[in-house]
């Protein structure tokens, strides 16, 4: 599974959210205007409700807020499968080291929930075009309207503006059988029908002021808001709910302030204007302020309140107690949304799909290697908690460290004084050290030798310390098995048993060991850990996480004592780290023999998807 599906999951579950949110949403608004229902008469509160929904959808987009979900996880897979080498193709020859590392070719499993979040971005953007169009159109008719229209100069004045100061938006009277309305954000324009001067002079007045109340008032700043959000959540059947509810309040707060302290005669005859232009050709739904913009379905409400305004509760209590309500919906809709949890296939592509997952027995394995079925695992805990975050596949075996092995050396060297700093010591090459890749072939110094896993330069440590001093460190550490006898008869322990020999460490060991490291608690100097740190290869990835890692690649050893020429074992162990937090890693493939270094490609197929696993986790 690649980064992209990820986030097309990641925007899929956010919709989910979000349209759960909203009926949460709603649920609280509808009990606000049960118990408070001066509140909910006023506009703040209902886009401050569409705002919620809005952040429930763009909390659940952000990286690590999985951490704050409190269901189980949906899990799935998208590990990376490696290609297998086909029958009679010659074998590279044994190797034990990583040295630069080949690409890897690497599929991305895609489960049906990612076919499914792919669907649902066509659905959404389809949608997104449908409900824009529907927006165009609508302005299309209000700038049509205002076309066909003529403007009102300051010398022939409508009655309306009477008593009110010239106002700050174009006049234009159409005779069109529309109600006045207000529209235009960056240039406001108010549309009078020609049928509103055979009305009362009174009650022209109150509508003209109305409209220019909501001028006044930045109301189609609020409604402009509203339809864009109800544009882009239009999926979210709540958004709409929510924006009619707005424009409902709007009209009633301007109802206040055109009514404060006239007579119940006026008040009656601003109702029946009202009444009078309900019947009249609705505007376009996407923002304009009509007078007469009130449904059937609140006309009844917004009489009532005409007639006999009651106290607006504007108390800080009543509106902290509503503000209170939207964040808990807010944190909710947050903490009960699943995370999408990232686990990695434990099939590799050469094992067949029906291979159980229990452990294998390498001992028979080494018999008989031809025969057995590929292994791998991916474990990753944090480094402070100890919490294990993935752990796929068989991580609890024991197998060879190859070169991974070197960061323990690094540790020992440097702590004993053997290793000074990055350049120190140098050693030259001799003839009848090791020599198996070229870069071997020339003077190292430890940031060489932990580049290119330089094997001669890690024998020469070891053979410093001597048997008493490495054992000991190994003890320490509790590194795998702890066994550096090496090779049955060969007294090699020093310098060979890290390489497909005595010495087996499993990933859920090497994570273990990797914390102990991190965290600084192997009992060494200060300066050996940060020194070994210094020589590591590091990667910063895309989402700004800075990856130390080391490759270890070796060959299982066949029953005579001899490399297996098919198959290797490739690691890539190590941690990210980004701010406060480190996540401990390690990554092992049995895989069949293929140009280049398993390690390597194991490190380069465990990149590709490291970026999406972490912002996952």
């Amino acid at each position: 599974m690649s980064p992209t599906d990820l986030l097309l999951l990641r925007f899929l579950l956010a919709c989910v959210g979000c349209v759960a949110a909203g009926l949460g949403v709603w649920s609280v608004m509808l009990l606000c205007r049960r118990c408070l229902p001066g509140v909910c008469s006023q506009r703040t509160p209902w886009l401050l409700a569409q705002c919620t929904i809005v952040a429930a959808f763009l909390l659940i987009l952000l990286p690590h807020s999985e951490r704050l979900r409190l269901l189980p996880p949906i899990e799935m897979d998208g590990g990376v499968s490696t290609h297998a080498v086909a029958p009679g193709q010659t074998a590279a020859p044994a190797a034990v080291a990583t040295a630069t590392d080949a690409p890897a070719k690497a599929t991305a499993a895609r489960p049906w929930l990612a076919v499914g979040a792919q669907a649902w971005l066509i659905v959404y953007l389809l949608g997104l075009g449908h409900s824009s169009l529907k927006l165009m159109l609508a302005r299309r008719v209000l700038r049509g309207l205002a076309a066909a229209g003529g403007r009102l100069s300051a010398q022939d004045r409508h009655p309306g503006f009477a008593d009110a100061p010239a106002p700050d938006a174009e006049v234009i009277e159409v005779d069109a059988p529309i109600s006045p309305m207000l529209f235009g954000l960056l240039h406001p324009r108010l549309l009078l029908p020609a049928h509103l001067r055979g009305f009362d002079i009174a009650q022209q007045q109150m509508i003209v002021a109305h409209e220019l109340t909501h001028l006044r008032r930045h109301d189609l700043h609020w409604a402009g808001a509203g339809v864009l959000l109800q544009t882009l959540f239009w999926f979210n059947p709540i958004m709409r709910l929510l924006r009619a509810r707005l424009s409902w309040a709007q009209e009633l707060g301007c109802d206040r302030e055109v009514l404060s302290g006239r007579p119940a005669a006026q008040r009656k005859a601003y109702a029946a204007a009202l009444v009078a232009q309900l019947r009249l050709r609705p505007c376009p739904d996407l923002g304009a302020l009509a007078f007469g913009g009130a449904s059937a379905s609140t006309l009844a409400g917004r009489i009532s309140l005409i007639r006999e305004p009651g106290a607006t509760a504007r108390g800080p209590w009543t509106r902290l107690a509503a503000i209170g309500a939207l964040a808990g919906v807010l944190g909710a809709s947050l903490a009960l949304q699943p995370a999408l949890a990232w686990r990695a296939d434990q099939i590799p592509a050469t094992q067949p799909a029906t291979q159980p997952t229990a452990q294998v027995d390498h001992a028979a394995a080494h018999a008989a290697p031809s025969a057995q079925a590929m292994a791998s695992c991916t474990t990753m805990s944090d480094a402070a908690s100890g919490k294990r975050l993935v752990h796929d596949g068989q991580c609890d075996d024991r197998v060879t460290p190859a070169s991974t092995f070197n960061l323990a050396v690094s540790l020992m060297g440097y702590d004993s004084g053997i290793l000074q700093d990055e350049h120190a010591p140098l050693l030259p090459f001799q003839a009848g050290y090791i020599d198996w890749n070229p870069e071997w072939r020339a003077a190292t110094d430890p940031s060489s030798w932990l580049k290119y896993s330089v094997v001669w330069y890690a024998q020469q440590v070891t053979a410093k310390l001597g048997a008493a001093r490495f054992q000991d460190y190994i003890q320490r550490f509790g590194y795998g098995n702890r066994d550096v006898s090496g090779d049955p008869g060969k007294d090699n322990g020093l310098s060979m048993s890290w390489i497909s020999s005595s010495l087996k460490i499993s990933p859920a060991e090497q994570v273990t060991f990797l914390r102990g490291v991190v965290n600084r608690q192997l009992g060494l100097s200060p300066r050996a850990y940060d020194m070994t740190i210094r020589i590591m290869p590091t990667e910063t990835l895309a989402n700004g996480w800075r990856v130390h890692g080391k490759t270890g690649t070796a060959a299982p050893v066949l029953a005579d004592g001899h490399d297996d020429p098919q198959h290797q074992y490739g690691w890539y162990v190590g941690w990210a780290s980004k701010g406060q937090r480190t996540i401990v890693f390690a990554r092992m493939v049995l895989d069949r023999r293929q140009e280049g270094f398993a390690g390597g490609r194991v490190k380069e197929a465990f990149l590709l998807d490291l970026t999406a696993r972490l912002d996952s986790l």
